[in-house]
């Protein structure tokens, strides 16, 4: 494709008209993509439009570009990478503007950019997101860990989506018909492609979500579920509303989510699950594609209309220029003037006639497009005023549910009012209740109880003693208004007695008075006196019964006096057991704490000289971190100390510290010990003395917390300058690595390398020179068996010969990558840890291919063992993955040459495994020609070659064990000797791998 017409085609679909990119344009720029194997000549030419400056131009480069990393070729997003920034800017610079296309350019833009370091991340996805299911496995590696990441990453995509399609729905007025006018077109076009994403990364998160749940705990999903749920809602929300707009409706066929989401919680939903799919039908003709008649093609037809209408008037009137004699102007004598202004007139007719019929056509063909485009409005219109009607529907049901909602709250509301009253009335009737006197009484007594039976925890007791304080104040105190309260009765009680006594001294005063009065008319009426007499009688009854309530109500009120007496007597002696307890129980606590202090400590120096921790041994480094925690923990018990003199109440803190002190010094003691098996005898001794030493004065300082009168013999002066000896005997033990110089590193290792290298090509000649031995003197099984082995040996050596070179590419890569300004010997120097790591796996690797051809050529001899050779094939195995593990420990990730050493490493071990088979196969063999003959043994021959048989396999099983715990004890000692002589104990980030580690990383 001509890069000219590609240009043409670019500024053709990027420009300021306020209308959808036609799909001609876009196809032509997708195809020069594929014709270029990239997108050069697309960003030439968008890097000089003004898409800082006009919108509309931003938003149609955004749906270009969008059609590009989808359908154009695969190179466009690695031409396109280094704009990223550039993009970056333009969305922030747009996303300022709150009208127009403004934030549509500005979320399109981090759109593309999110869209781009997805594909950048997940290669294996193309860009229009199709892959099928064991593809979409094979993406996450069968690691739950990058399927997870995937779908937070598919998430993130997802949103940037829907954020997109819910703006431009959001900038449309959607009350009109918006999808038929060329500026709505323009915003709905881009949306085919988000909604062509749509579809593939809802599929492919719904399929991730159900793995996940089949290997993850439901609670871990919580978050995904809930965000899958939130985006589902936006996305089947937002495919209803597209498909029933009339622009998407003949561009393509957008799929309707279900009703309900999945169900992940349970496995067999996954077979419910329908992928959505998108179709794009045919196009069908635009407008623009009709046929259309151009000038010349009217004048040519004009002509030969003109042609046609002349042969019909000659036909009728003949022809002026006949010589025949029927011409009627020489018969009739016609004058030629005549006819040739009638021939005019005629063809004056016609022509106006003509224009008449086109202009006629013509106005037929417009008011037919018009109708048309009025007939596509009014349906539009008419699917609008549907939906619309659906939403009112909808929003009905909807504030019909609300209604049903607020009148169920309403009776609740009511409800909860009638509970509140019921509640109010208990509490009034519980308030009455729990004013008595006496059950207050009880209630103190009861807590003074419970006080005295909780004294085993010193700390629950004083809180609970002084809160029984507190309850003891406040009941004293509700008992001295109770008394104040039954005094004041007592006195209004008293004094409307004294008045009533009063008022009936008064009365017995009138009574006399009339009583003379009645005695003096005593002869006029014996009847009256008679009553007045019991009268008198009465009232001294009443005012006898009201002194003997006067009298009992100051016997109640002397009563009251003592039980408040008695009351505030054994408060007191309460209040003084309480505080008496709680300074004993913090004393034994603290005593206990010591103790228990000194048994730890003293059960550390006692395990000191125990064989059993012969067996373990410490590191330096290990012993030190102790010493340096023991340090900090003296401090903070001297701090706590005299808190607990100022405040003897506050013991909670010195208790912690006395206990992590004897701990961290058992563990500073056992540690040390445990370190004197690996230094050398003068300073093992010294540290073994110095760490008993620090053990008799920690007892020594943990006896002088037990009394407060004793604090200034509490001194941790010898502890520390303890601490100080044995920290400087640890730093004398810490491992110094290889006697080389830092400087001498890199040399060493280029060294170790070619060392390396130079022992393989002499292993190689070795076993070429065996196999020429071979073929000259063995023949038959032997000779098949022989080549056979040596021709596996032969291609491990080549395969650790590729091994070499890719580790000193990679290592080449790493120095090249890590060092900066600095040259390579002082990046080794920095880096001395993985430099040794790299030495000692080159040195077993050389050390490996030497012995196997030892073994190798023992075997061809007939004098060696094939168990030996499979050994030696699995040792050199081991050393090459352990050369690999100290190549890639700094190397990145995602570099080829890493790649390349793994690939090498795997070919190392299937030759190694051609090793082991091949021996095997070797070894049946000959075993196969040395079988017995039973022909000439008798029974009991052949039963005494069994029972010696047995013996032999009993023998052998035992060696077995027995071999096995010594290759175990082997090993391990070993590898403490190679961890003191290397460093590894130090935790460095190049430290040799383990057994373990090299046997993993071999299979």
């Amino acid at each position: 494709m001509d890069v000219s017409k590609m240009t043409v085609s670019i500024n053709k679909a990027i420009n300021t008209q306020e209308v959808a990119v036609k799909e001609k344009h876009a196809r032509t720029c997708i195809l020069g993509t594929h014709h270029e194997k990239g997108a050069q000549t697309f960003w030439s030419v968008v890097n000089r439009l003004p898409l800082s400056s006009n919108a509309v131009l931003c938003w149609k480069f955004c749906h270009v570009f969008h059609k590009l990393l989808r359908d154009g070729h695969p190179n466009v997003l690695k031409d396109s990478l280094r704009y990223k920034n550039e993009l970056s800017d333009m969305s922030r610079m747009w996303g300022h503007l709150s009208e127009g296309y403004g934030q549509l350019c500005s979320i399109y833009l981090k759109l593309l950019r999110t869209k781009m370091e997805y594909h950048t991340k997940n290669p294996r996805f193309a860009g229009n997101l199709q892959m099928s299911d064991r593809q979409l496995d094979e993406a996450g590696e069968s690691d739950v860990n990058n399927f997870f990441q995937l779908t937070v990453e598919m998430f993130d995509y997802l949103e940037c989506e829907l954020n997109l399609f819910q703006t431009v729905f959001n900038s449309l007025d959607m009350s009109r018909s918006v999808s038929v006018t060329t500026a709505g077109q323009c915003r709905l076009a881009p949306l085919i492609q988000v909604i062509l994403d749509c579809s593939h990364l809802y599929d492919y998160t719904v399929k991730l979500l159900f793995k996940l749940h089949s290997c993850l705990p439901a609670d871990t999903l919580q978050g995904h579920r809930d965000r899958f749920m939130e985006q589902f809602t936006k996305l089947k929300d937002l495919f209803y509303r597209s498909s029933n707009l009339q622009y998407f409706k003949r561009l393509i066929q957008i799929p309707q989510l279900p009703e309900n989401p999945p169900n992940f919680l349970r496995a067999s939903a996954l077979s419910e699950h329908i992928s959505p799919v998108v179709v794009i039908p045919a196009e069908a003709s635009s407008p623009d594609s009709e046929p259309v008649l151009e000038k010349d093609d009217l004048m040519d037809m004009d002509a030969s209309q003109q042609n046609s209408y002349d042969s019909k008037f000659d036909d009728i009137f003949g022809s002026s220029s006949s010589s025949d004699p029927f011409n009627f102007n020489s018969q009739n004598g016609v004058n030629k003037d005549e006819k040739d202004h009638l021939i005019d007139q005629l063809y004056r007719e016609i022509s106006g006639l003509k224009a008449q019929l086109e202009n006629m056509k013509t106005e037929s063909h417009r008011a037919m497009l018009q109708l048309k485009g009025r007939i596509s409005e009014l349906e539009a219109e008419l699917a609008e005023q549907q939906h619309l009607r659906q939403q009112a529907a909808d929003d009905s049901e909807f504030q019909r549910a609300e209604l049903d909602e607020l009148k169920k709250k309403r009776e609740d509301t009511e409800k909860a009012q009638r509970s509140l009253t019921e509640i109010e009335r208990k509490a009034q009737a519980n308030e009455q209740r729990y004013s008595k006197l006496k059950e207050k009484y009880s209630e103190l007594v009861q807590n003074h109880a419970d006080l005295l039976r909780k004294n085993a925890e010193v700390t629950k007791q004083v809180s609970v003693a002084r809160q029984a304080q507190v309850d003891l104040e406040r009941e004293k105190k509700e008992l001295e208004d109770s008394l104040q309260r039954v005094s004041d009765q007592a006195q209004r009680k008293t004094q409307e007695q004294t008045e009533v006594l009063e008022s009936l001294k008064q009365e017995l005063a009138t009574s006399k008075q009339e009583l003379q009065i009645v005695q003096g008319s005593l002869e006029s009426s014996a009847q009256s006196e008679a009553k007045w007499t019991a009268q008198i009688a009465e009232l001294e009854k009443e005012r006898g019964g009201l002194v003997e309530a006067m009298a009992s109500r100051e016997e109640e009120l002397s009563t009251l006096r003592q039980q408040l007496e008695y009351t505030q007597i054994k408060l007191s002696s309460t209040e003084e057991s309480v505080g008496r307890l709680a300074k004993d129980q913090r004393k034994m606590l603290l005593a206990e704490s010591r103790r228990a202090a000194e048994q730890v400590v003293q059960e550390a120096l006692r395990r000191f000289e125990e064989p059993a921790l012969f067996s373990c041994a410490g590191s330096a480094d290990h012993l030190l971190s102790k010493v340096r925690s023991v340090s900090s923990c003296i401090e903070q018990l001297e701090k706590c100390w005299s808190q607990y003199l100022a405040c003897p109440e506050d013991i909670s803190g010195l208790l912690h510290s006395v206990t992590l002190l004897a701990h961290l010094t058992s563990d500073t003691i056992v540690h040390g010990s445990t370190t004197c098996l690996r230094a050398p005898p003068e300073p093992a001794d010294s540290l073994t003395e110095a760490c008993k030493q620090y053990g008799r004065e920690t007892l020594t300082y943990l006896s002088f917390l037990e009394e407060e009168g004793i604090v200034e013999n509490a001194d941790s002066t010898a502890m520390r300058s303890c601490l100080t000896r044995i920290t400087a005997i640890g730093e004398e033990l810490l491992p110094r690595g290889l006697d080389i110089k830092q400087e001498e590193l890199g040399d060493l290792v280029d060294k170790e390398m070619a060392a390396t290298s130079a022992a393989i090509e002499t292993a190689t000649a070795r076993i070429e020179e065996m196999l020429s031995k071979s073929r000259a003197g063995d023949t038959g099984v032997k000779l098949e068996v022989n080549e056979r082995i040596l021709g596996s040996c032969t291609s491990l050596m080549q395969a650790i010969k590729v091994l070499i070179v890719a580790s000193k590419e990679l290592q080449r890569e790493i120095v090249e990558s890590g060092r900066g300004t600095a040259s390579p010997k002082e990046f080794y120097a920095k880096n001395s840890r993985w430099t040794e790591g790299l030495i000692s796996a080159s040195k077993a690797v050389g050390w490996g291919a030497t012995v196997m051809v030892d073994a190798a050529d023992l075997v061809v001899q007939g004098r060696g063992k094939f168990e030996e050779l499979m050994v030696c094939s699995h040792e050199i195995a081991a050393s090459t993955a352990q050369l690999v593990a100290a190549s890639k420990v700094k190397a990145d990730k995602d570099s080829p040459n890493l790649a390349q050493l793994q690939q090498a490493s795997r070919g190392v071990n299937q030759a190694t495994a051609a090793v082991v088979a091949s021996t095997i196969s070797g070894k049946s063999q000959i075993e196969d020609t040395d079988s017995m003959d039973f022909s000439s043994m008798t029974l009991t021959q052949i039963k005494r070659q069994e029972m010696d048989s047995q013996v032999r396999v009993l023998e052998l099983e035992n060696e077995l064990q027995k071999e096995r715990q010594k290759l175990g004890e082997l090993r391990k000692k070993h590898y403490e000797l190679a961890g003191v002589a290397e460093g590894w104990e130090e935790g460095t980030e190049a430290s040799p791998p383990t057994l373990q580690e090299a046997i993993t990383e071999k299979e």
